[in-house]
């Protein structure tokens, strides 16, 4: 192996972050659950607190932890290697992905309001439709995607820290969770929102900072300074595949392909993974289109941004003496692992850009953690031991298994990252062979919400049709390709591709065939007599129900909701449109090398969008109710009522809104403490 790149942090600022920081946010965190009980009797013992905080999330801390959701550290890492690879295609192409996906989030939480309002987990929904045959099948897929979510991230994170700090990558697998499993434990997933909104603040900043660093550093010094340096860099190593073997086009087969597998395979990645849905059912009912609407159109500029500044930089200053792998070239290994980003910082702002780095690749990972965590130790206690071993279970008992999850998962996924990186698996590989896996049971799972005659069978058999055909397609093209079948050549694109594309698709037709052999037809209103609240005590239920004694939705309530449903549905075409097909897509068809003045535009444009999703990410939640709000945990008062009723909507000051009609009663489950 080439020369090792000398890591510009001691292993002590690794093991000093991971570890210090890691325990500075649990105890922080341990301290701000105590306070929000205190404030605003919010009781984190209870498993309506614990897995969809009440219900109640207003639209800015909804935006901004969707936001956080795709500032996870493969994101950051991932989005400049490929541009570094394949150009500045990827950037747009990875954006549309997340922004597509989390627009469409929106229609699929304000439906889920509509039809099951008590809901906790996506596998509830299945249960109560189609029954254990399938509740156990998605439990299979949902375990799955949340599994290699969290490996791919963690292998990522790991490699960066690595990288930077010279400290043992098992090591940093291991305990890069350990902090974020114990604030996990404690605070559940109000804490997940919380700790998603101050990691977004901070690695928003040290972002913003990072890409002007890059343009203003000596090597480069202007955005005209970086369109000539990668001009002359693809003189002397011409990218295969695009237009004129340039970095600056939109025409890169390898970015169509990777674009295509990405939004494909995200649209699994997200509807298979019940963390989002927990989000969904966590946000009140007034605040769940706009916040996953406004964070969805704010989430495109990270990766776009990140992904242009990151790899462009890195195509420009590899052949200059800062640049940390000089005066050779980055390997492929370095590359596939996520390197390209952190010797661009190390190259632009030596140790203190390393340092912010590595705040950044810590808060990334333990943002997703968290919620990786809360999604699955509800499937370990909602869905396993409250379905399965103890149907009689207390809230006590199914909070005391949701612990349980959250340090099995904090001791189990570090285990498998370890494990895929001793065989040879790396982030990359991961990221492009998810989708495989995933997909084949999206379909399914939005249909279960959105089309009444989906059947049982149809519901158990298009999944396992659609993952039969994906790993025979994705296995068999690898094969085709490279005539043998290993890490290198499963995680290659084409195979990835169509693999993806199967799993994707043929779970349509299947779904559709076996529901028209024996049609049947299911009420909507079974969700709402079957899927109860969780209350901690027959007292606490005898008491919810004299107030909620009338029926949850009234005319004026199903009339909003209606309302913007339509609205949801609305913004996921117009994104679908605008970011998929009539920008990527469309300049994919026009046979151009960026000049320098569209090159510079298209830099600028980068930015402001880049500065909106501060602002929505970062202010918009302070001026939703978030200063008020802290304002009096900090000065310790205590409130009359709740700061969050799940009864009603609420406006931006996490009051009930005079603009919305009031909810009226809805079904409880009553358990008795033990």
């Amino acid at each position: 192996m080439p020369d090792q790149v000398q890591a510009p942090l001691p292993q002590g600022a690794g093991y000093g972050v991971v570890v210090g920081f890691g325990v500075a946010f649990a105890l922080g965190m341990i301290w701000v659950t105590r306070s929000l009980k205190r404030s605003f009797n919010e009781d984190n013992k209870s498993t309506e607190t614990f897995m969809v905080a009440n219900r109640t999330v207003g639209t800015g801390l909804t935006a901004s932890a969707v936001v956080s959701s795709w500032l996870y550290s493969t994101a950051l890492l991932g989005a400049s290697l490929l541009t570094y690879k394949y150009g500045l295609a990827l950037g747009v192409w990875w954006g549309a992905s997340a922004s597509t996906m989390v627009c469409f989030l929106s229609l699929i939480s304000i439906e889920a309001k509509r039809r099951a309002p008590n809901a906790h987990t996506l596998l509830e929904l299945i249960r109560v439709r189609y029954g254990t045959a399938a509740h156990l099948l998605w439990i299979v897929f949902c375990l799955l995607t949340n599994i290699l979510n969290f490996s791919s991230m963690l292998l990522g994170a790991s490699a960066a820290v690595t990288s930077l700090t010279g400290m043992d990558v098992i090591a940093s697998t291991y305990l890069l969770p350990v902090g974020v499993g114990v604030y996990t434990y404690f605070g559940g997933l109000r804490a997940t929102f919380l700790t998603d909104y101050l990691h977004t603040f901070i690695i928003m900043i040290i972002l913003v900072w990072l890409t002007i660093k890059i343009i203003v550093v000596k090597e480069i010094g202007s955005i005209g300074a970086l369109y000539d340096a990668v001009v002359a860099a693809d003189k002397i190593r011409p990218v295969q595949g695009n237009y004129g073997g340039s970095h600056l086009t939109m025409r890169s087969e390898q970015c169509l392909y990777f674009g295509i597998l990405h939004v494909i395979s995200n649209f699994g990645a997200v509807i298979m993974d019940t963390g989002f849905w927990q989000k969904g059912f966590s946000a009140n009912v007034a605040s769940a289109v706009p916040g996953y609407v406004l964070g969805g159109i704010a989430s495109f500029s990270v990766p776009w941004a990140i992904g242009t500044f990151g790899g462009l930089a890195a195509v420009a200053l590899e052949s200059t003496p800062i640049f940390p792998t000089y005066p050779r070239s980055m390997t492929s290994e370095e590359v596939t692992s996520g390197l390209v980003l952190p010797y661009v910082v190390q190259a632009v702002a030596g140790k203190a850009g390393a340092g912010a780095l590595l705040l950044t690749i810590f808060m990334a990972c333990t943002s997703i953690a968290s919620a990786q965590m809360i999604a699955i130790s509800s499937i370990i206690s909602f869905d396993i031991y409250g379905t399965y071993i103890n149907k009689k279970a207390t809230d006590k008992q199914l909070i005391r298994w949701s612990h349980i999850g959250v340090v099995i998962t904090t001791l189990v996924i570090p285990t498998l990252a370890t494990a895929f990186n001793k065989g040879g698996v790396d982030m990359t590989w991961l990221l492009y062979v998810v989708g495989n896996i995933t997909n084949p049971g999206c379909i399914p799972t939005v249909l279960a919400l959105l089309w009444k005659r989906q059947t049982k069978a149809a519901a158990v058999i298009s999944p396992i049709v659609g993952v039969c055909c994906s790993i025979s397609v994705w296995l068999g093209t690898a094969y085709a390709y490279f005539g043998e079948i290993t890490v290198a050549s499963t995680g290659s694109t084409m195979p990835c591709l169509f693999g993806c594309v199967t799993a994707f698709f043929v779970p349509l037709p299947t779904t559709l065939l076996v529901s028209f052999v024996r049609p049947s037809s299911f009420d909507w209103s079974v969700f709402t007599k079957q899927i109860k609240k969780v209350r901690q005590s027959k007292q606490n239920g005898e008491e919810a129900d004299q107030q909620e004694s009338e029926e949850w939705f009234t005319p004026e309530l199903k009339k909003y909701m209606n309302r913007m449903s339509r609205w949801a549905a609305f913004w996921t075409v117009f994104t679908l449109l605008g970011h998929v097909f009539l920008w990527p897509l469309a300049m994919y068809g026009a046979k151009i090398v960026f000049s320098k003045s569209l090159f510079t535009a298209w830099i600028v444009i980068s930015l402001i969008y880049l500065w909106f999703t501060l602002v929505v990410a970062n202010f918009y939640p302070l001026y939703d109710g978030g200063a008020r709000k802290i304002w009096i945990v900090l000065s310790g008062k205590v409130t009359s009522e709740p700061s969050i009723r799940s009864d009603a909507p609420q406006d931006s000051s996490g009051d009930s809104s005079e603009g919305f009609p009031k909810q009226g009663g809805v079904g409880t489950k009553v358990l008795e403490s033990s």
